[in-house]
């Protein structure tokens, strides 16, 4: 290796050192905290090619053979974005996997955390310790390379409630918040720790630092096995090995020692000193999978030697990368100089030692027992709750969006209800314009409710990642959410139906003014509750409030206003529309609530003087008679529950329906290669876990 033209690890890290030393004594501490680790753990080409590699009961051997990945190409067939791949990953060892910009880097991570889309199709053997078994809660983290993150939190709050959703009951809260600050520190967060991580509304950090905080909450129960899809992007060179570091130190900082693998894009040349493995693919083929510190004599002895003083990193990537095929100037030389180069390294790497060291390798790992992996214990089902509820509500409460922009619009257009009805009276003209004041409050200041659904979608992405990580499960969720939206929905309830009630000279009474109340609070929550269930079969915000809206829209018109009860259509529009509408019930019970009890003078001619509200109820808005209006308000609440129990039949099930409907309706043509599907043998934990 001394041949190479790119210098040790020894000698880089020394110059970095030296490089450094006047910016921060802090950073030349971790560089050589970090190499000293690297001295002491041997890189595999010195452990004899896999001799006693699988002995290391803690940890997690990870083996894939011949993997193959497809996706659905519609009519055209399907497209193979990973061909035959081989690999392991193992105790103590950092792999990167790179390659140009569409290789499949995250689709084997994906492939190897149990991520894969619906519209995929793997075969292959995936094993953990030699097992087809699932990843236990606990045992693996997966960082994605979106930051989906609270962005009203600040980093100590995002990371500190973390700890308490994932680490066990066992450990005190004292306990917990320290593991939170130690963990944040390790991050170089220290500085950030109460600045809000911010997002599209307000500046917070940066994009670096916010792929910081993701690491941070992956991190926390110290898995054996961790996925990092691009965990250098957004961030400098220094920052990139500074993070890279942290995990490397992470990776062996007791007898537990860890798995870690990351794709990562192009790292500096100090960060690639830091790779015990390298994979290095090009259009779904591996070009080179074996000792990081052994690609530069790889490449050199296939005749693509890396130049002096240059990262070799840069060499690899440019060398496979044929994405720019044509330059006005060049003609095709050098997208035909990356085509061979791709086709001779990777028959080069075929046939070498490498290769059969792998294979060798990962024929070893599966033939020795090295244990299943053991879940680890979590939080209750009701310290989520409670912690899902405390965030929750700090979240509506600084996101001006969530509630308090709708407060601000309750109260105008309260304030222009009011002053349109002023003073009613108690004439027979007063009858209709009571009607349609009430009409209005239960359609139409309800209909404002769909404005919080963008914060929620945002919502449902923190949700996912986190479910996908075994953080909590849907229920644990559902509850969280319910209970903090609570006060906020019973203050735009109350402060804008006060409003509405009173100045228009509604019916007096405290009784009837609280269930006037609690009708439109079953309303609010009736319409969040329809718009959760619109987000899980809907993710896209601006597909969700047309898809909400058209659906308030076909409720508001069978309600039994615009058209009475007996003059709807039927079928569709009287059955089952009419029964289904939450609006019938919310105006049977307001105007029960209004005209039982009242008396309005009477404009037949030879008729009686007076017409009470019963009879107005029965002859003019064709009212159901038969029931209490506290009945119609036990079915708005009910509803409520329905809808909510729906949403979370919804999220618990589409991930397993999803596959079975995207398998049947993208069959490939029958003249197209077929490739089994088989099931995942190592999905990420799902709702099995928790509650």
């Amino acid at each position: 290796m001394s041949s190479l033209p790119y210098p040790s690890k020894q000698s880089s890290a020394s110059d970095h050192r030296l490089n450094y030393q006047s910016t921060s004594l802090r950073y030349n501490q971790e560089i050589k905290a970090t190499l000293e680790v690297k001295t002491v753990v041997p890189p595999p080409s010195s452990r004899g090619g896999g001799e006693g590699a699988a002995t290391d009961h803690n940890g997690v051997f990870l083996t894939w053979e011949d993997l193959w990945v497809t996706v659905s190409n519609g009519k055209k067939g399907s497209k193979s974005i990973l061909q035959g791949l081989t690999g392991y990953a193992q105790p103590g060892e950092l792999l990167a996997i790179m390659g140009p910009s569409g290789c499949g880097k995250s689709t084997l991570l994906d492939t190897l955390a149990g991520r894969l889309g619906s519209n995929t199709r793997q075969t292959g053997d995936i094993l953990i310790n030699g097992h087809k078994q699932r990843l236990a809660y606990g045992t693996s983290a997966y960082v994605t390379q979106d930051e989906t993150l609270i962005t009203t939190l600040t980093v100590k709050e995002a990371v500190y409630y973390s700890a308490q959703l994932q680490l066990p009951d066992s450990m005190s809260r004292a306990e917990k918040k320290e593991r939170a600050e130690v963990t944040i520190r390790e991050m170089g967060l220290q500085d950030a720790m109460n600045t809000r991580i911010g997002g599209w509304g307000s500046k917070g950090l940066s994009g670096g630092q916010k792929r910081r905080v993701s690491i941070c909450i992956e991190i926390l129960t110290h898995p054996k096995l961790l996925f990092l899809d691009e965990p250098t992007s957004g961030l400098d060179s220094a920052a990139s090995f500074y993070v890279m570091s942290r995990i490397v130190r992470f990776d062996r900082k007791d007898e537990n020692r860890r798995t870690v693998i990351a794709s990562i894009h192009q790292p500096s040349g100090e960060v690639f000193q830091l790779f015990d493995s390298l994979c290095l693919l090009s259009a779904g083929k591996v070009v080179y999978f074996g000792p990081a510190s052994q690609a530069n004599e790889f490449f050199a002895l296939n005749g693509f030697p890396c130049p002096t003083l240059q990262n070799p990193s840069d060499h690899f990537l440019k060398t496979i990368n044929k994405d720019f095929e044509t330059d006005p100037e060049q003609g095709l030389e050098d997208a035909i100089t990356a085509e061979v180069a791709i086709n001779t390294l990777t028959k080069a790497y075929k046939s070498s030692d490498h290769y059969q060291q792998v294979k060798r390798l990962v024929t070893e790992i599966c033939e020795k027992d090295c244990g299943t992996l053991e879940e680890r214990s979590h939080s209750s089902f009701l310290t989520q709750c409670l912690v899902l509820t405390r965030r929750s509500f700090v979240n509506m409460y600084r996101d001006l969006g969530y509630y308090w922009l709708r407060v601000a619009i309750y109260v105008s257009l309260a304030l222009g209800l009011a002053t349109l009805f002023y003073n009613l009276g108690s004439d027979n003209d007063s009858i209709q314009d009571r009607g349609s004041l009430l009409m209005f409050i239960a359609s139409f200041l309800t209909f404002m409710t769909i404005g919080g659904f963008p914060s929620f979608v945002e919502d449902m992405k923190v949700f996912e990642r986190e479910r996908l990580n075994g953080h909590y499960g849907a229920t644990a969720f559902v509850f969280g959410n319910t209970f903090s939206a609570f006060p906020y929905l019973l203050l735009i309830s109350v402060i804008p139906g006060a409003i509405t009630y009173y100045l228009p000279g509604l019916h007096k009474g405290y009784e009837h003014f609280v269930y006037f109340v609690l009708v439109l609070f079953a309303c609010m929550m009736l319409v969040e509750s329809l718009m959760m269930t619109v987000a899980s079969m809907v993710p896209n915000f601006l597909m969700g409030i047309i898809t909400g809206a058209g659906i308030q829209a076909f409720m508001v018109l069978s309600g039994g206003f615009f058209r009475l009860p007996n003059d709807l259509p039927q079928p569709f529009w009287k059955y089952p529309m009419y029964y289904i509408a939450f609006h019938k019930y919310a105006y049977q019970g307001m105007f029960k609530n209004e005209f039982e009890g009242l008396t309005f003078p009477s404009n037949q001619a030879g008729g009686p003087r007076t017409i009470s509200g019963e009879q107005i109820l029965r002859d003019r808005w064709q009212v159901e008679m038969g029931v209490s209006k506290w009945v119609d308000l036990a079915i708005l609440l009910g509803m409520v529950v329905l809808y909510r129990i729906l949403f979370l039949v919804i999220i618990k099930t589409t991930e397993k329906i999803k596959p079975i409907i995207t398998a049947i309706v993208s069959v490939p043509p029958k003249q197209t290669t077929q490739i089994m599907e088989i099931p995942l043998t190592t999905p990420l934990h799902g709702d099995q876990s928790v509650v």
